[in-house]
């Protein structure tokens, strides 16, 4: 019986605390009721002007930064990368986008294509500095442009820089295309720094993950390679 006393109490103060923590609620929602219909009809405002700039200015300019990329896209895929980067007088090049249009989508893969640019002329860090500024869901072009990062620092003699890009080209969205291909590098870079241990694990997660790849059908003999080199017998 005594039990069922501290229980139904225990329910009552639940109860009491419940009511009581509602009251005030209702109180100051009573006390505060014209500042807080001027915060809700702030917010309703700021998310319709957001709409509004979205559909009344970034969806223009959007459809405008394509359009006038056209060309620097064509001279980027005929391998004229200059004439890609600064324009041909007429129409505007990758940089010129960035700086015109940096806000929207196009801005921000002329970002991609400019690093592509600079890592094909050899300005290595110029080409770090315009991938890094780059931002995609894709997973390709993630991976490509990580791992042209990776080869920009491995130009410049900066290989654990160079490593650290080939992981993240390799391992943060993993699939058949890239994946092997920059775990090839990575196991390189690994050799690069005699790390024979870590080129021969990324060697074997390549036989493993990726067997099927070209990657994969020819990484036996460099699997082979760093167990020679490891002094290991079993070959």
């Amino acid at each position: 019986m005594e039990k069922n006393n501290k229980k139904l109490t225990s329910e009552q103060n639940e109860q009491e605390n419940n009511e009581s923590a509602l009251s005030r609620t209702e109180e100051f929602i009573e006390k505060n009721k014209k500042s807080i219909s001027y915060i809700i009809g702030g917010l309703i405002v700021i998310v319709a002007l957001f709409f509004i700039y979205k559909k009344s200015y970034l969806a223009p300019l959007e459809d405008e930064a394509h359009q006038e990329m056209f060309m620097a896209e064509n001279y980027f895929a005929k391998d004229s990368f200059r004439l890609a980067l600064n324009g041909d007088g007429q129409y505007p090049g990758f940089l010129q986008i960035i700086d015109e249009y940096g806000s929207t989508t196009a801005g921000n893969l002329a970002n991609y294509y400019t690093g592509i640019c600079y890592l094909r002329l050899g300005q290595y860090e110029d080409a770090i500095k315009y991938l890094e500024d780059y931002s995609t869901d894709d997973v390709l072009l993630y991976a490509v442009a990580n791992g042209s990062i990776g080869d920009a620092y491995l130009e410049l003699g900066k290989t654990e820089d160079a490593i650290k890009y080939y992981k993240k080209a390799a391992y943060d969205k993993p699939n058949q295309f890239t994946s092997p291909f920059y775990l090839m590098k990575l196991g390189f870079a690994y050799e690069k720094l005699q790390k024979w241990e870590k080129a021969l694990e990324t060697y074997e997660y390549i036989e493993k993950q990726y067997n099927r790849t070209n990657e994969g059908r020819k990484v036996e003999k460099y699997i082979t390679r760093a167990k020679i080199y490891l002094n290991k017998d079993e070959l």
